[in-house]
């Protein structure tokens, strides 16, 4: 609906003009306008952050994520508040109820590789928005004051497009504050209470990640909205991910997943695992096998600092 893409995105009439007129030149006879439209109003008002987001091109779908049926009804319903927010805050009139401010905010906690980024692009995909990741670790200075200025910057920047904002690493910035023992961690209070406040104002939606939720004082996860936990994946949702691991034309020989189920890894490191495997397998001209997977696996675990069980080799022989 227009409504919707003038909520997300702000364009002078020049712009709408130049849009409107590149839509018509290239449209196909009968074809749907709508993806098209929202391609050129995202291109129109895209802006530029170099130096202070990394922008993410999101091609995933809900078919890469893979997430116990609670946990994906919960992204469905952020999906949901942020497509709907001016129907529902501005035309139905809940926005005069709430003293809070009416943008979408989250935190996706859980540890690393188990789907926070990914659950992240898929969203944007859905909504058809550009996707921003904010490494914190990086954004927060040691210079007082600082911070909140790359925040401001950041923000002002990105109002113009309505994109989703992916801040990781939230742990540089949340921790357990409610001691305060000296200036700085005041200072940091206010960083923080800077940062909430911006993100509740923020127009589009405003995701903050961890892999310690523990991290994250009580007081600001109240404040957000959504706050979904990424769960390790048991054996069943690891078989699952290895499914879907390979393509339909990656050749396979002798690869069973329910062997590679045993591995104990997380999405992301399954992803890693079996695109590695592939190179290998492509290098010696054949298919992919149980020992090109089992020499990715021990690359992959020697990057986390860990050894392959006598059971993980043994699966994979």
């Amino acid at each position: 609906p227009i409504e919707e893409l003038a909520q997300h995105f702000r364009l002078g009439a020049t712009a709408v003009e130049a849009v409107a007129t590149e839509l018509l030149a290239s449209a196909e006879p009968d074809a749907d306008l709508g993806p098209a439209l929202r391609r050129l109003c995202r291109e129109r008002s895209r802006v530029r952050l170099e130096g202070l987001a990394e922008r993410i091109d999101p091609v995933a779908t809900w078919d890469d994520l893979v997430l116990p049926a609670r946990h994906d009804e919960l992204l469905h319903e952020l999906v949901r508040h942020v497509r709907h927010r001016a129907q529902v805050y501005e035309r139905w009139g809940f926005g005069a109820r709430t003293t809070r401010g009416l943008g979408v905010t989250a935190l996706f906690a859980g540890d690393s590789g188990t789907g926070k980024t990914l659950a992240a692009e898929v969203i944007a995909r859905e909504l058809g928005l550009d996707l921003y990741r904010i490494d914190l670790a990086t954004t927060v200075s040691k210079y007082i004051g600082e911070t909140e200025k790359n925040l401001r910057k950041l923000f002002a920047a990105a109002e113009a497009s309505g994109a989703v904002l992916l801040f990781d690493e939230a742990d540089a910035l949340f921790g357990k504050r409610g001691e305060v023992k000296d200036g700085h961690d005041r200072y940091a209070n206010l960083e923080v209470a800077y940062l909430l406040q911006r993100m509740e104002s923020y127009r589009g939606l405003a995701i903050l990640t961890t892999n310690l939720r523990s991290n994250v004082d009580r007081a600001f996860l109240r404040r957000l909205r959504f706050v979904v936990q990424f769960p390790f994946p048991d054996i069943n949702v690891r078989a699952d991910i290895w499914r879907r691991a390979f393509p339909p034309a990656a050749p396979l020989d002798g690869i069973e997943v329910d062997a590679l189920a045993k591995l104990v890894v997380s999405g992301g490191a399954i992803r890693s695992i079996a695109l590695a495997s592939a190179f290998a397998a492509a290098e010696n001209g054949g298919a992919i096998t149980p020992a090109h997977v089992l020499a990715a696996a021990q690359v992959e675990y020697a990057k986390a600092e860990r050894a392959m069980t006598d059971s993980e080799t043994a699966a994979l022989r």
